[in-house]
């Protein structure tokens, strides 16, 4: 398990959030979740399927936004600014809270060119500027190594692992200060796996970052904290060492014992 380091600035990167309640139409999603997400340190989110992991995971950064007749009340902030009123400039947002998907999504060009893509959107166009970002970049997803010599290749060449961890690059890129990780390495196999969960240990104390997981041992392995989502609602949110340990609700040990999930 990751252990706490008390020089990590847990200020910066991080989110609080006050009452948050989610709805599909009229299906509800969420039931009054409230939380504070230290910053520069990394939180998982356990559960089983269907148990809103997920879904809070996307109303950080307002991915949620893009379905149709959802809605969402209570408050989000990130660094005491809010982040889910109707004023919040989404694109900001987005680059500020990078994400990573369940399935490697990158986009049909170059290695260099995917990297490259969120800084030019930002107004980046000094290539001296923007090979630097793509090298600290991809160093930071431990890609660097078994790319740089074909930069200039489609990502879309790939290894489904190397996606993933070009996908990591990407979110970096725009120096986000949360990248949020959606089951990344769910379809991966165990070396991939490995690699990705080094990415995040290299990551971690510079970026909050929030993951969801299937994968107990993945969780005890890479988070400093751990919340245990059960129908819609936060069982328990704590070190993870105390999740896996000394839980304090009866649900979260039967989880994490795999009496029920």
């Amino acid at each position: 398990m990751a252990v706490s380091d008390t020089q990590i600035d847990v200020s910066r990167g991080r989110v609080v959030v006050e009452g948050v309640n989610f709805f599909y139409g009229e299906k509800q999603a969420l039931f009054d979740i409230s939380m504070e997400i230290p910053g520069s340190m990394v939180t998982a989110l356990i559960g089983p399927s269907g148990c809103g992991k997920s879904t809070f995971l996307r109303c950080i950064n307002r991915m949620n936004d893009l379905i149709e007749n959802s809605r969402m009340s209570g408050s989000f902030t990130l660094d005491g600014e809010p982040i889910s009123d109707s004023g919040t400039n989404v694109v900001e947002l987005r680059k500020k809270v990078g994400m990573v998907f369940q399935k490697s999504n990158p986009f049909p060009k170059s290695i260099h060119d995917n990297v490259a893509y969120g800084p030019r959107l930002h107004g980046v166009n000094s290539r001296e500027v923007l090979d630097e970002i793509v090298e600290k970049s991809l160093t930071r997803a431990a890609l660097w190594d078994e790319v740089k010599d074909r930069l200039k290749d489609n990502a879309l060449g790939l290894s489904g692992g190397q996606q993933q961890r070009l996908c990591i690059a990407r979110a970096l890129a725009v120096d986000p200060r949360v990248l949020l990780m959606d089951e990344p390495a769910s379809a991966l196999d165990p070396r991939s796996t490995a690699k990705i969960e080094d990415s995040i240990a290299e990551l971690r104390g510079d970026y909050t970052i929030v993951i969801v997981t299937h994968n107990m041992q993945q969780a005890a392995r890479v988070s400093d904290k751990t919340a245990f989502f059960y129908e819609g609602q936060l069982i328990e949110f704590d070190d993870t060492e105390t999740i896996f340990t000394k839980p304090t609700k009866k649900q979260t040990e039967d989880y994490i014992t795999g009496r029920f999930g």
